[in-house]
């Protein structure tokens, strides 16, 4: 069972912005520096939207550390030395959350630093699948992201509203997320059908946050 802190504002990406919180760190937390992105790609946006499409069975193959990379950073990755990133955020506020987990654990992903922090040992993808319906997409992709959000960093600003705000915000990431696995010639599939309770427990989560996708990605099976 992944245990992980409430989420407390202890990264900042400038005096100006806060950076989305992850949780509490300390000497004995791993940390994994991920490669840098690649900001000049071979493909197109255009080729890219074209040649978009949910992708539901996957290869054995292990996705790269550098194509992990890319895909954080496409969903979340900051771009500005403001603090801003590559999905709009109403306020620059940035309630999401977004974390892995494969073979090897499940990770956290702080934007700020451009790093993975390691929260298990334990691969969840059996657990999630069973949550997310028994869809085989989640059992078979060789890796999982989940995107959650905290939805009073929003709410706190622009009330009720807020709400609106997050899950469009949500829908900006999942997007850049799948726009770049198909640049990178892999596939994924956006999952909003779960029992939320299961997904929280199964991923310790703070009260405060909420799962809002799962979004499998792997090398497509021809």
């Amino acid at each position: 069972m992944l245990i992980i802190a409430s989420a407390m504002p202890v990264f900042h990406a400038c005096a100006k912005k806060e950076a989305t919180p992850i949780m509490k760190l300390n000497e004995n937390t791993e940390r994994i520096k991920l490669p840098q992105p690649n900001t000049s790609g071979t493909i197109s946006i255009e080729e890219t939207l074209l040649k978009r499409r949910s992708v539901r069975s996957y290869t054995d193959e292990d996705l790269s550390i550098e194509e992990i990379s890319q895909l954080l950073w496409a969903a979340q990755g900051v771009t500005d030395s403001r603090g801003f990133r590559t999905a709009p955020s109403a306020g620059a506020l940035y309630p999401l959350n977004i974390y892995i987990t494969k073979s090897d654990g499940t990770f956290a992903y702080n934007p700020t630093s451009h790093e993975l922090i390691k929260l298990s040992e334990s691969d969840i993808r059996r657990p999630l699948y069973t949550a997310g319906l028994y869809q085989e997409a989640i059992a078979d992709a060789p890796a999982v992201f989940v995107i959650t959000a905290v939805f009073q960093r929003t709410t706190k600003k622009y009330g009720d509203r807020g709400i609106q705000y997050v899950y469009i915000e949500a829908g900006h990431a999942a997007q850049n997320l799948l726009l770049q696995a198909t640049a990178l010639d892999l596939g994924g599939v956006t999952i909003g059908a779960f029992v939320d309770e299961q997904v929280s427990d199964i991923m310790a989560l703070s009260t405060e946050e909420t799962p809002i996708y799962i979004i499998p990605v792997g090398h497509p099976e021809e």
